[in-house]
């Protein structure tokens, strides 16, 4: 991609590249970025622009600053995935992060609703994984995760899967999740979870709808889960 005097401003058009090396694993998770100067040299640009396009970027958590270190590509590490993306929280405000225990692992075709969400062929093989996620030794959550085998080879296979898998996706599979649409109702406890969730069939619970977005756009894992809210709620910060 070459840059021009355009329609689009010179620091969207440094965006833009920039991202698409994230994109092409150009630059690996963790590995520092050259220095803005050199960004700058490189592209024909001042060093206000580079530096105009990395705050976005940082800003989106696709990179991260190290104080006098310098740029990194940000890396999902266990920790900085709930801290993103767990929105589970006392009514104060106060986050828990979950223990995860696996209850099941199948492979199957997707169902109509699932190939719409991921885009995916009819027909198309997943993986549903299903998980029950406890905070202070209660179980809070039970979750059904659907997983595209074209997009996560034999993710079925893999032992040990950790608490968060989005640092799973990143480091085995090269996608980089950077955002989720989450749609969220209030409906009754589905009787074949109830028991794992210490709720009668029928009791009100929190339903998550997400679909996890990949840095180039694509949908790449969608959940439904099924929450207390007796003890937790689900916690929005606005800025």
């Amino acid at each position: 991609m070459s840059l021009s005097e355009g329609f689009q401003p010179l620091y969207k058009q440094v965006y833009t590249l920039l991202t698409k090396r994230l994109v092409d694993h150009y630059w690996k998770p963790s590995e520092p970025l050259p220095s803005e100067m050199a960004l700058a040299e490189e592209l024909g640009v001042s060093q206000g622009t580079v530096r105009k396009a990395l705050n976005q970027m940082v800003s989106e958590n696709l990179l991260e600053r190290r104080q006098g270190k310098g740029t990194y590509v940000a890396e999902h590490t266990s920790e900085r995935s709930l801290t993103r993306f767990w929105r589970l929280q006392t009514p104060g405000g106060e986050t828990s992060f979950p223990e995860t225990r696996i209850l099941n692992s199948r492979r199957r075709q997707a169902n109509s609703h699932e190939c719409k969400a991921l885009d995916l062929e009819t027909g198309a093989l997943v993986v549903e994984l299903t998980r029950l996620r406890f905070m202070d030794k209660e179980p809070v959550v039970i979750e059904n995760v659907i997983q595209p085998l074209s997009i996560f080879p034999d993710i079925d296979k893999v032992p040990n899967l950790p608490n968060a898998l989005y640092s799973l996706y990143q480091e085995k599979y090269g996608i980089t999740v950077i955002s989720v649409h989450d749609e969220l109702r209030a409906v009754k406890m589905p009787a074949e979870h109830s028991e794992q969730l210490k709720l009668d069939a029928g009791a009100p619970v929190l339903m998550i709808e997400r679909t996890s977005i990949n840095i180039d756009g694509r949908a790449v894992e969608w959940s439904q889960a099924y929450c207390r809210t007796d003890h937790f709620v689900y916690g929005v910060n606005l800025r």
